[in-house]
This record gives structure tokens, C-alpha cells and sequence, in this order.
């Protein structure tokens, strides 16, 4: 990695070790700590959904008017004011108006962070830098929440407040990396990107929804994202208490072995991703999702031991996270490379806006079929692993070799420019 490159990363690592500090703990602290009540606690979650589904529509043309950089500090700015507000909050409304900055300044960070990323690096090592990002993500995130889990007590207000505390401190050291970095003057994506750049980069919103292959892709991710994170604390949790008679301890430990695995099988799994056509390692998530749910219903259907139950469920979080440790390398490049120079984070941030929506309404429909329809549910995410397949598979006749598959691409270019010319052959002597 370039000294760039290097820089994004830490300040990626570091953001995420600061959420997982209180992300867990979020609910407990409204609801018992504060003793503001589960009503006003899942208020407060909502309003966090609701605030990054509010500034994600405005961001990716923010990116791209005044670059990456500017936006990301601000956005971790932003945070670090809502993380602070919400240790130091005691009353709903105070609680309400932190959890509204912090979701918002949380939710931009994501797409500035891609896109600084896409602009340091090119389409040959766009594949390993993305599954660095969500490496680091994932590490970050179980070590804050372990690290957390240590220091907070629920008797004790205070240490609620420094954890929030840690967390503000981390936005404000990505500030300071952040500031450090000195991205490249053009982002280097020319090798994979869709015909008329600028053109589409005039039409904003309009050429996004005109660009099929995006379309597409978006479509594809709303059901990859519900079908997955959209249910790891909501239905699927749900699902697992109610027909599995999973003991609440046991969704931690499932929970780490997702993280585990994604941990350990990410660089592992990357040299097979990267020499394989994307659309087809999607499918294969699909395929793998799809046993995933089936080993779920063995859990709460299928009328085995407890033991054999809490084994077929943790499996479950385990498979969950092979697929995503395949995604990482996968989706984000491909977004990359299928956006117009000058639209970066435009498409960058609409895709998070996909993810966004589909994590709020994720809950929404799983939370209650899990916790009664057990049976339905299992079925229903069974196909929505299928369809992932099937939408993977149509999705890749509508890219080119570069966007799909583009480790195949460099070989040709680099076979094409080493070939011997052929030799001119001297005339004829009459």
C-alpha cells in the first residue's frame, strides 16, 4: 500500500474500534442506564437509521464536488459531536438529537472512505484493498466490542460516558489522519467504466438510474443486505430464541464466530476471488446463504438435541460470514468500476443507500416472522438466498470483461502489449 492508502486505513480501523466500543451497548444505555424506557430506546435506534437514510441521497454529489477528503472530516466531526452528546445526554430529547448527528455523520463516512480508496488505487489492486478495508472493519469492531464489554458497567453512568467518550476521541484521531492524507490529483479508474463519462456525470441522479448494469447491482445488493445483515440482530435472533431455544449468551457467541471466520477466511478465500468472474462468486454467496438458511431451520425445525440445534445456529453465523468475506473483495470494486469518473461517490453513496434501506427494513418484516411464522421465515429467506443467484447470474451479461471479470482483463492487456511484433519481411530481389 501507498503512504495514502496506509493513512485510509487506519483511519478505517480506527473509526470502527471506536463503534464497537457502544454500538452494543446502545439500547442498554437509553432504555437502563438513562431510564429513558425500551420506548424511547428504540426511538433512538430508529432515529439513527433515519438520520443516514436523510444526508446518504446528498452525499455522493458532495463527494464528488469537493472530494472525499472534506467530506470524511467533517462527517467524522459530526460524529464525534453526536458520540459525546449522547454520553453526556439524560433526556429524550438531548438523546434523540445525538443519535441523529451520530447516524448521519456515521453514514457519510462510509462512502468518503470508499472513495478515497477507489481514487488510491487502480483496478488491479482495487479487489485486495477493499477486503483490507473490511478486515480491518470487522477486527476493529470485535476488538472495541470486547474492549467495551470490559469497561462499562450498567451501575455506573459514568462508564457509559467513557465509552462514548473513546469513541468521540477515535472520529477525532481519523480527523487528524485524515488531514494527513494527500489523495492523487485524478481518480484512477479509466480502465473499467461505463461509455459517455461525460455525459452521465452531467445527468447526476438521472444517468445513476440510467445505467442498467447499476440498476441492477443496487437491486441485487437491497436483497444481499436484507437477506443477511438485515436479520443478524433482528429476526434471525429472533427466530433463533424462539424455535431454536437459543440462550441469549449463545447469539454472542454466534455472533463471534461470524466475525471470526470473516477474520480468518478473508485473505484465505481472496486469491480465488480475485482470478474469478464477480457475478459468479456472487452467485456462489447465494449458494452458500442459501445453505446457511437451511442449517437455520435444522436449528429451530427440526427437532434435535439442544446441543445439535446451538451447533446448526452458530453454523449459520459462520457460513453467513464466509459469504461475506467473498462480498468484500467483490461488491465495492464493482461499484467502482462501473461509475463514471467524475460520479464516484455518487454511486459509491447510492449504494450505501441501498444497504441503509434494506438494514431498516430488514428488522421490520424478519423481526416479527421470525419471533411467530418460524417455518415461513426460513422459506422466505431460502429464496431470497436463491434470487441472489439468479440476479448474480443475469447481472453479468450486462458487464464487460473489465467490470467482471478483471483479473482476466490485465492478463490480456499485459499478454497484448508484450507480444513480439512480427518481423517486416525485405522485399523481394527481381
Amino acid at each position: 500500500m501507498g503512504a495514502a492508502m496506509r493513512r485510509i486505513q487506519a483511519g478505517n480501523v480506527l473509526s470502527a474500534f471506536g463503534l464497537g466500543f457502544t454500538v452494543p451497548y446502545l439500547y442498554v444505555y437509553v432504555a437502563q442506564v438513562r431510564d429513558l424506557g425500551a420506548t424511547t430506546a428504540g426511538a433512538v435506534l430508529g432515529v439513527f437509521a433515519m438520520a443516514a437514510l436523510a444526508v446518504l441521497p446528498f452525499t455522493g454529489r458532495a463527494i464528488d464536488r469537493r472530494g472525499p477528503l472534506p467530506v470524511l472530516i467533517g462527517a467524522a466531526g459530526l460524529a464525534a459531536v453526536g458520540a459525546l452528546g449522547m454520553g453526556l445526554s439524560t433526556v429524550m430529547p438531548a438523546v434523540v438529537l445525538s443519535a441523529a448527528l451520530l447516524g448521519a455523520g456515521t453514514a457519510v463516512m462510509q462512502p468518503a472512505l470508499a472513495t478515497m480508496i477507489v481514487w488510491c488505487s487502480a483496478t488491479e489492486t482495487r479487489t485486495r484493498a477493499f477486503a483490507m478495508q473490511f478486515f480491518l472493519q470487522n477486527l476493529g469492531l470485535g476488538i472495541g466490542g470486547l474492549v467495551g464489554g470490559q469497561l462499562v458497567d450498567e451501575s455506573r453512568p459514568d462508564s457509559f460516558l467513557l465509552l462514548f467518550s473513546i469513541e468521540a476521541a477515535m472520529f477525532l484521531v481519523l480527523v487528524v489522519i485524515a488531514a494527513t492524507v494527500r489523495m492523487p490529483r485524478t481518480a484512477s479508474i479509466a480502465d473499467a467504466r461505463p461509455e459517455n463519462t461525460e455525459a452521465k456525470a452531467r445527468g447526476g441522479a438521472r444517468a445513476l438510474l440510467g445505467d442498467g448494469a447499476m440498476v441492477r447491482l443496487c437491486v441485487l445488493g437491497f436483497v444481499m443486505f436484507f437477506a443477511c445483515y438485515g436479520q443478524f440482530e433482528s429476526g434471525l435472533s429472533a427466530y433463533g430464541t424462539e424455535a431454536a431455544g437459543i440462550a441469549p449468551s449463545t447469539l454472542g457467541v454466534a455472533l463471534a464466530a461470524n466475525t471470526a471466520v470473516i477474520v480468518l477466511a478473508q485473505f484465505l478465500v481472496l486469491r480465488f476471488v480475485e482470478r474469478r468472474r464477480r457475478t459468479r462468486v456472487i452467485a456462489a454467496v447465494g449458494v452458500i446463504w442459501t445453505v446457511a438458511w437451511l442449517f437455520a431451520g435444522y436449528a429451530g425445525l427440526g427437532h434435535g438435541s439442544q446441543a445439535m440445534a446451538t451447533a446448526a445456529f452458530v453454523t449459520t453465523y459462520g457460513l453467513f460470514g464466509l459469504g461475506e468475506a467473498m462480498l468484500s473483495p467483490t461488491v465495492a470494486p464493482l461499484v467502482a468500476d462501473l461509475a463514471p469518473e467524475s460520479m464516484v461517490g455518487q454511486y459509491n453513496s447510492a449504494f450505501a443507500l441501498v444497504k441503509q434501506l434494506a438494514l431498516a427494513v430488514g428488522p421490520a418484516v424478519g423481526g416479527p416472522m421470525g419471533a411467530a411464522l418460524h417455518g415461513p421465515y426460513v422459506v422466505t429467506f431460502v429464496l431470497f438466498s436463491l434470487g441472489i443467484t439468479v440476479l448474480a447470474v443475469r447481472l453479468g451479461g450486462r458487464l464487460t470483461q473489465a467490470q467482471d471479470h478483471p483479473y482476466l482483463a490485465a492478463r490480456s492487456r499485459v499478454v497484448a502489449e508484450h507480444r513480439p511484433e512480427r518481423p517486416v519481411e525485405a522485399p523481394a530481389a527481381s
